[in-house]
């Protein structure tokens, strides 16, 4: 949930300079949330051994990676929006996910 409000407030953000910018920002962004929601949904889809688990780790986040740096391929290839932009974005999701580790109990 933060990481999608770190999407919209970049986005917002960046729209002083454009609406590309804007778009790239907020996209970057969104695909660090959806990386960790395909992620989690792997990972924690049922209760099994612990090797299964542990595929399922493995798995989930190899999907992650896959999400995000297809994404970013898109983003900034295909649609060649800012890569600045875009790269600020990342950075900001990833960020906000560090600090909501930091914070949990």
């Amino acid at each position: 949930m933060w990481q999608v409000a770190v999407a919209e407030l970049m986005g917002l953000a960046f729209l002083g300079l454009g609406w590309r910018y804007a778009l790239a920002a907020s996209l970057s962004a969104l695909l660090i949330a959806l990386g960790n929601a395909l992620m989690a949904a792997r990972t924690f889809s049922g209760l099994a051994a612990g090797g299964v688990m542990l595929g399922r780790l493995i798995v989930g986040t190899i999907l992650k990676w896959v999400v995000i740096l297809g994404g970013l391929l898109v983003v900034l290839v295909h649609w060649k929006l800012p890569p600045l932009a875009a790269l600020a974005g990342l950075v900001a999701a990833f960020a906000v996910n560090l600090l909501a580790f930091r914070f949990k109990g």
